[in-house]
């Protein structure tokens, strides 16, 4: 029996690393993209071509707008997963940021990611197992200057993790959130060398995360594995602000 799982962001770096780790481990995926249809269409034929076996559907749906979650639910069917790899990022002084930015951010974030959880929870409990992963951040832990309003949304993210595990426990449901450290993604790309060997000297490990480390989280805690963790914000840092 095939077991489906929707990545959120899929035609992002890590979501699209996510979707290979999966599809290797023999999971069939929605494909989720808000405006990037290319990306998402090129990694849905190669996913095909490489998994024969499995299916690989692309969804739409915008989650900076109020019903972006409502245009996502309408088009899954079957699902076992639901992982968060989807958001941006906001970088401005919170003095220059505006309620539209408040706005938007809270709804890719935050809003719509619950709101689609509760739409699809019923089809979760259908299984022996399901998942809800949210790919939070360092700075929803630790803060960032610069980024308050990228922190914030990514602490609520942590906080609502922490709260629906215990909610969603006796519906066999597992909910946890990877937060990654410094990852090697065109989110990062603004860095000057200097700035990069700032944030290399402060690593213990001496490197940044790749991709494909998130992956293969997110590959172990949809493995079957890692079925008596829930309620947990998995540090993926390198020892980055332990």
């Amino acid at each position: 029996m095939k077991k489906f799982a929707l990545v959120l962001g899929a035609s992002g770096e890590i979501g699209h690393a996510i979707c290979h780790s999966l599809a290797e481990e023999g999971w069939s995926i929605y494909l989720h993209y808000s405006t990037n249809k290319n990306a998402a269409e090129t990694l849905c034929h190669t996913l095909s071509k490489t998994f024969p076996a499995q299916e690989f559907m692309l969804v739409q749906g915008d989650f900076s707008i109020e019903t972006g979650a409502e245009m996502v639910a309408a088009q899954i069917f079957n699902v076992q997963a639901i992982i968060f790899a989807n958001g941006q990022a906001h970088y401005s002084l919170l003095e220059d940021t505006t309620v539209k930015d408040m706005d938007a951010l809270w709804r890719v974030h935050v809003q719509n990611p619950m709101r689609l959880t509760a739409l699809l929870s019923e089809k979760l409990r259908q299984h022996d197992v399901s998942y809800v992963l949210f790919i939070g951040s360092i700075w929803g832990e630790a803060g960032s200057a610069g980024e308050a309003l990228y922190a914030t949304v990514k602490g609520a993210q942590h906080a609502f993790v922490k709260s629906y595990a215990k909610e969603a426990a006796l519906s066999r449901i597992r909910v946890n959130a990877i937060a990654p450290g410094f990852i090697n993604t065109s989110m990062n790309s603004h860095l000057s060398k200097e700035e990069l060997n700032y944030i290399l000297e402060d690593i213990p490990l001496g490197s940044i995360g790749q991709t494909k480390d998130v992956a293969e989280m997110v590959r172990f805690y949809l493995s079957g594995k890692a079925d008596y963790v829930t309620g947990q914000i998995i540090r993926l840092n390198g020892g980055w602000y332990i």
